[in-house]
């Protein structure tokens, strides 16, 4: 088989992996019963864990992966690389075995054995450094030793999705919400990891025309929100985000602060307890980066019932928690952490009973 031929097939199985695939629900939250009287909102999450590798992540892999097979740099036996410890290698490794290659997630070495479990399941290698800021340059010496292929997320997330369709996540939230009370929502609320999915969304709303305003939240210690707000991109903060998959040290290429139209900081302990509280209405465990998520749509929920305003809010359900039940699911991981949830659990409890955001 030609290298040509090779890609032929690559791109195919690919593509016919997806079409095995159906979309991802698009969940409506059970608000307050005893708000349907005053308050004429609803919330929506689009819920990613049901991708088979369990997360969002699952469409910046198949685009990064379509989009170096199309562009020359991946061929038959080439050792793809990325610079990931999450969701994103788990479902990179599962991509890269198959095509038959051999598969390198380059990772702090303080990752949990979780983590490690998960993209090796998936049949990818981990390789470790000492601190989190040497991953980018340890992914690009690998990729050269091995005359293999760093994918590189962080700079290739926004240019690798199609954001004009094609059935990216924009376009399928827009499609499911077609039948719904407010159609058009007024607000769709993302975290930022490599700044990817705002990229698509925010470019989408744009393109499409539609009145749909983007938030992004973002955790503490992370520098996406001071840039924004600083009207910079050279902004690094030296300190990891404590909720996983979401917020960076420093600005990464993919994140387009021009198609944001609000920038909102979400605390630490805010995001737990929102995990914590969605996990309980839905009944099963949600990662903290929904949390996040979550709390941002509250708030902004909030502002519309003062206002008087009816409408809809969007945002996602990015993976499972079942994936963090020995961190942010255990007691005393948490207070090792430093992460005590009790007092935003609290907002979030008189938030249900009042629709008052205080």
């Amino acid at each position: 088989m030609s290298a040509r031929d090779w890609v032929d097939n690559a791109v195919r199985l690919i593509e016919a992996d997806a079409h095995r695939s159906a979309d991802t629900h698009l969940l409506r939250y059970p608000l307050p019963s005893a708000w349907a009287d005053r308050f004429d909102v609803s919330l929506y999450l689009k819920d990613e864990t049901t991708h088979i590798t369990g997360s969002l992540k699952h469409r910046l892999a198949r685009s990064l992966f379509l989009y170096a097979l199309c562009n020359g740099w991946i061929g038959p036996g080439t050792t793809v690389i990325e610079a990931s410890s999450g969701s994103t290698a788990v479902s990179e490794a599962y991509f890269a075995a198959m095509l038959g290659l051999p598969f390198i997630a380059v990772m702090p070495s303080s990752t949990s054995a979780a983590k490690v479990a998960l993209i090796e399941s998936q049949g990818g290698r981990c390789h470790f450094v000492e601190r989190s800021a040497q991953v980018y340059e340890e992914a690009e010496r690998l990729a050269r030793e091995t005359g293999g292929h760093y994918l590189d997320q962080f700079t290739n997330a926004e240019r690798a999705t199609d954001w004009r369709g094609n059935n990216n996540i924009a376009e399928s939230i827009f499609e499911q919400m077609a039948r719904e009370t407010h159609p058009v929502p007024d607000w769709i609320v993302v975290g930022a990891g490599t700044g990817g999915t705002s990229a698509t969304i925010g470019r989408y709303l744009r393109y499409r025309r539609h009145r749909t305003a983007l938030c992004v939240v973002d955790p503490e210690n992370s520098a996406f929100f001071p840039a924004y707000e600083q009207g910079r991109l050279d902004v690094e903060t030296g300190v990891s985000s404590r909720i996983e998959g979401i917020g960076r040290p420093r600005v990464e290429p993919s994140f387009m602060p021009g198609v944001v139209d609000r920038m909102m900081t979400v605390p630490d302990c805010g995001s737990v307890a929102a995990a914590h509280h969605v996990s309980a209405v839905l009944g099963r465990r949600v990662g903290p980066s929904t949390g996040t998520n979550v709390w941002g749509a509250f708030a902004l929920l909030a502002e519309m019932m003062a206002a008087g305003r009816s409408g809809s809010v969007v945002t996602l359900l990015a993976d499972s928690g079942d994936r963090y039940r020995d961190t942010y699911f255990d007691a005393e991981w948490l207070s090792s952490q430093g992460l005590d949830s009790s007092t935003s659990a609290a907002k979030l409890a008189e938030f249900e009973s009042s629709g008052r955001w205080n």
